[in-house]
């Protein structure tokens, strides 16, 4: 009851808290501080890298990716997939994921694109010129 009715006392009972709780609040230093500067973990500085561009034909692309999952389309276009790998492979392997796809997802986009550079094209028909007729 006695708190109640002196303010004074209730004030400095808060004040001596957050006083003493004062040096639990300093900053500490990381404790796995990154040696790599930012440019060179975003890949814009050292040894040249298409990086930044296959990110940029990634969001171009997005439409045939998503039409590739919904509609059950089974081809995507050249530089779609050569902008999956490059960033898979070469930049940012999780980068795909923070695009709204699921790990599977992105699975499946590198592992058809990876695919796609591996199997070759089919030869091209070719035509005995006997054959050909014309009227």
């Amino acid at each position: 009851m006695a708190f109640t009715h002196n303010p004074f006392i209730l004030v400095v009972i808060v004040i001596s808290a957050l006083v003493s709780s004062a040096p639990m609040a300093e900053s500490r230093s990381l404790s796995n501080p990154s040696t790599l500067s930012l440019a060179v973990r975003l890949k814009v500085e050292g040894e040249p890298s298409n990086c930044w561009e296959s990110l940029w034909q990634l969001q171009a692309c997005s439409d045939e990716i998503v039409t590739f999952f919904l509609n059950g389309e089974t081809y995507l276009g050249h530089g779609c997939c050569q902008a999956i790998r490059v960033i898979g492979h070469d930049c940012w392997p999780n980068i795909v994921g923070s695009f709204g796809f699921t790990t599977e997802e992105t699975d499946i986009l590198e592992g058809y694109c990876d695919e796609a550079v591996h199997s070759s094209p089919p030869p091209p028909l070719s035509v005995d010129p006997k054959e050909i007729f014309v009227p």
